[in-house]
């Protein structure tokens, strides 16, 4: 870092302290370059490097980089400036460096005026040259338009910040705080991180910008600002860091006073620095992970390091100031001993290092390795060696003109090389695609140490483990919460608050029929509301019960007792007409055919509601409204041939009696009715046939179901039914007056009243019904309308038959068919004559008049009423009583 000086003047800054980190990476790019020295990979050409400290500042970044410009063999550091570099040779090849994007950025924008390569470790700087970083990771560096020579042995950001949000959402947190170096590094690493944040639901509840220079004077006031932000954020316990490695050492130590106790996820930047897993009171932090670049078989640089002592120092300047550091800082402990190496000025260094040998501390470096950052910078080396080796297979490379740095650059881009048995190339974007360690600092010994818990695949976006036991550590840190709002549990969803943030959130019960089997689940999920239901706060749809009207159900049993008993009723009526069969009762109700026509009918409607009952089918839907229909139809069409019979037994009026023998056409009649009906049911099964149905009104229950196909089809099938009985009903009440034993007629008139009643009430109840008992009404009224019809013309003669029997002979019935005839023929030749009530008590017996009067001849008889006119009238004979007998 620099060293701040007050006025500032246009001079190189020189720098502050001693970085160990940086020494280090220096010392593993000489040991790969010995290394491929002594080696045969470029036989006959030897490299050479020069090292430039940049302090991780741009300005002095830059001044080397002009010099890496200046023309080969000049005597002057001088650039030339040309249109065309194709032929210019610089003083360099390719440049590795630096650690820092934001310098990286800088220097390649200069060098890429002569596309010399740069890698993030290693980089070629030529005219047209490359450079190699092994650490600058910032992702816009993949951008091969504006930076068209940087390679980095190492892989983005974006595959660094999906690492990170991919730990995160893994261990469930989504509520999180970042805390950045405020310089290009820093914000395009919080850029990048805020961007797989949102797309993985994961919120930032803040973001800190500390100075990119310790020296900034508000450095300190933000670092404050921060810890009161954490301290604050109760709800935040997990913060991701991105800053430079003097930035969290001055961080971390405020937040040790401050008691701060979080988990904090390290970029690659300083997740392995030994320096600040050593800060006293380390633990008290919290947990600390990182995700720090793959790193190989580190111990050939570990023997370069314990025989560096023996390495000459005069061309090396870093190292003969690192041993005047020893010097220094001999007789301090580890940590003391490191903060001294770090901050000792160059003022302060021993002149006299003629005992470095006996102040040598060959173990320090080797704890201070961090392995990732030192395989990329030996990977960036080998890299451009390859790219060298490339070059000169057709040239004399002994002559450093032989190649121009562009060619280079061409070369390096198709560069593959074996290490540690995998295959290592630059891609596309100049990137090397590879994996990451998640690192684990823990406490071991009282130490912390740096372990690594896991590797994470970039390419697949997995974690993988060595073992159980590291697997158990990264499941522990889901013990940890860091949530804006709680987990919301199955069954519940996400409800948007008024905040911002879309992991602030209230969680509220899924609504019924809608569920949700996840936690955290933005909606729920709905069910098939035909086949599945879900109560509200479900973690499942529930299947629909099926309902239908079953045998086992009480009430579809009583109906079938009743169909029952109704059926047994017929067979005991059929019994008792077939015993008594020469009996004037059983004749005068039309003969055992016509009863047993009837009585077929009223079995075959009792039999037809057991199709209303049990698992709807397509076949019982056809056959039941068919069946109810026709036999229905039929019963009504004989009783209405026998009211028609009855009125023309007992009619007197002669019109009457040619237009009711014109009508009574019993076969023809009763075809003819039934068949209307079986047209009508025809066309009903063949055009608008019912079916199964499954009705979705209840909200937990499927209703199995006959739809009658076509309502108007019903409707026409029951109104002509209805038009049958109404003129049945007419005939009936006409003939209502007949003998008081044999008047049939009347109860007809009751059996008919009784069906109307039953079907008037049936249709609304019938349209409000619905659920499984939607057949049993429908039952009901067939029941109510067959018994009542039933009961009306056979249950009288039945009584007759068996209490009555002195009623039920021929000498009896001939007898009040008689009288009834002698009343009749009276009432059809005598008028009403209405007197007034003086002459009431004059009125004369008309049944004496005609015994006792001689001017009665021949049945003839004249009635005398005084005040009035004679009257005459006629008494019929008596075998006229016995023809009616024989029509009824």
């Amino acid at each position: 870092m620099l060293h701040p000086e007050d006025p500032i003047k246009p001079v190189i800054q020189n720098c502050a302290g001693f970085e160990i980190q940086v020494f280090l990476q220096t010392l593993a790019m000489i040991h790969a370059i010995e290394t491929i020295n002594n080696s045969t990979l470029l036989s006959g050409v030897t490299l050479g490097y020069e090292i430039y400290d940049t302090c991780a500042e741009v300005t002095k970044a830059m001044a080397s980089a002009l010099r890496f410009l200046s023309k080969f063999n000049s005597s002057e550091d001088a650039v030339e400036f040309k249109c065309n570099y194709s032929n210019y040779i610089p003083r360099i090849k390719a440049v590795i460096g630096a650690s820092y994007s934001e310098v990286s950025m800088a220097v390649s924008r200069l060098l890429a005026l002569q596309l010399i390569p740069q890698e993030v470790i290693l980089t070629f700087n030529a005219t047209t040259g490359a450079i190699v970083s092994p650490a600058s990771s910032a992702e816009i560096l993949s951008d091969k338009i504006r930076f068209p020579s940087f390679f980095r042995t190492i892989p983005s950001d974006f595959h660094q910040t999906r690492a990170m949000t991919h730990l995160i959402c893994e261990s469930g947190w989504n509520w999180i705080g970042v805390i950045a170096t405020d310089d290009d590094n820093g914000r395009f690493a919080l850029e990048s991180f805020g961007v797989q944040a949102m797309a993985n639901n994961v919120c930032i509840a803040f973001k800190e910008m500390l100075p990119a220079y310790l020296s900034d004077s508000t450095f300190h006031t933000k670092v404050d600002h921060a810890i009161e932000k954490i301290v604050k954020e109760t709800r935040v316990n997990v913060i991701v860091v991105f800053m430079r490695q003097f930035h969290v050492l001055k961080l971390f130590k405020k937040a040790i006073e401050r008691n701060v106790n979080k988990i904090w996820i390290a970029s690659d930047n300083w997740s392995a620095a030994v320096k600040i897993s050593t800060i006293p009171n380390i633990r008290r932090l919290g947990t600390i992970v990182g995700f720090g670049f793959k790193s190989g078989d580190m111990s050939s640089f570990q023997n370069f390091l314990r025989n560096l002592h023996e390495k000459p120092t005069k061309n090396n300047k870093f190292l003969r100031e690192y041993i005047m550091l020893l010097s220094v800082c001999a007789n301090l402990e580890y940590h003391d001993f490191q903060t001294c190496i770090s901050n000792q000025s160059q003022d302060d260094l021993l002149e006299d290092v003629e005992n470095k040998h006996q102040i040598w501390r060959d173990d320090f470096l080797n704890a201070n390795i961090e392995p990732g950052f030192i395989q990329s910078n030996i990977l960036a080396v080998y890299a451009i060696a390859h790219a060298i080796k490339g070059q000169c297979k057709n040239r004399n490379c002994t002559d450093p003109s032989a190649f121009t740095p562009w060619e280079l650059l061409e070369e390096l881009k198709k560069v593959v090389f074996i290490d540690d048995d995998k295959e290592v190339k630059f891609d596309s974007n100049g990137d090397m695609s590879t994996s990451y360690d998640v690192l684990l600092w823990k406490e071991i010994d009282g130490h912390m140490a740096i372990t690594t818990m896991a590797e994470y695949d970039a390419e697949k976006g997995d974690f993988i483990f060595e073992d159980e036991e590291k697997k158990k550590d990264f499941l522990d840190l889901k013990k940890v919460q860091s949530t804006c709002s709680q987990h919301c549990r199955p069954g519940q969803m996400k409800k948007v608050t008024e905040s911002p943030h879309t992991c602030c959130y209230e969680c509220v019960y899924c609504p019924e029929n809608h569920y949700s089997n996840q936690t955290d689940m933005d909606y729920c999920y709905r069910c098939n509301n035909k086949t599945y239901w879900a109560p509200i706060n479900s973690t499942t749809c529930y299947k629909k019960t099926i309902y239908f009207l079953t045998w086992t159900d009480w009430f579809a049993v009583f109906l079938l007792l009743l169909s029952a008993f109704g059926v047994v009723l017929v067979l005991s009526i059929c019994v008792i007409f077939t015993k008594n069969l020469n009996t004037p009762v059983v004749k005068a109700s039309g003969g055992l055919t016509v009863c047993y026509i009837i009585l077929f009918s009223h079995f075959l409607i009792f039999l037809s509601t057991i199709f209303f009952i049990d698992v709807p089918t397509e076949f019982k839907c056809k056959t039941r409204q068919a069946v109810f229909g026709i036999s229905f139809t039929l019963c009504i069409s004989c009783i209405l041939m026998k009211s028609l019979k009855i009125l023309l037994a007992f009619s007197f009026d002669p019109k009457l009696q040619n237009f009711l023998k014109c009508m009574y056409k019993p076969i023809p009649t009763v075809a003819t009715c039934t068949g209307i009906q079986v047209i009508i049911c025809t066309f009903w099964l063949i055009f608008r046939t019912p079916f199964v149905t499954q009705n979705f009104s209840i909200p937990r229950a499927i209703i199995l179901e006959c739809n009658e196909g076509s309502i108007v089809a019903f409707g026409i099938m029951l109104g002509y039914i209805a038009a049958l009985a109404f003129i049945c009903f007419i005939f009936a009440f006409k003939g209502r007056k007949l003998p008081e034993n044999y008047n049939e007629a009347k109860f007809i008139t009751f059996g008919m009243l009784i069906y109307f009643i039953a079907w008037i009430v049936f249709i609304p109840v019938y349209a409000t019904t619905f659920g499984k008992y939607l057949p049993a009404v429908e039952i009901i009224v067939v029941l109510i309308s067959n018994y009542g019809i039933l009961c009306c013309t056979f249950l009288p003669k039945c009584y007759i038959i068996i209490y009555k029997q002195e009623t039920n002979t021929k000498s009896a019935f001939l007898k009040m068919v008689y009288t009834y005839s002698s009343k009749s023929a009276g009432s059809v030749t005598v008028s009403q004559v209405s007197l007034d009530s003086k002459s009431s008590s004059f009125r004369a017996p008309i049944s004496d008049s005609c015994k006792t009067d001689k001017n009665s001849v021949n049945g003839n008889c004249q009635f005398q009423v005084p005040g009035q006119p004679l009257i005459k009238g006629k008494v019929l004979p008596k075998n006229a009583a016995r023809k009616r007998v024989s029509s009824i």
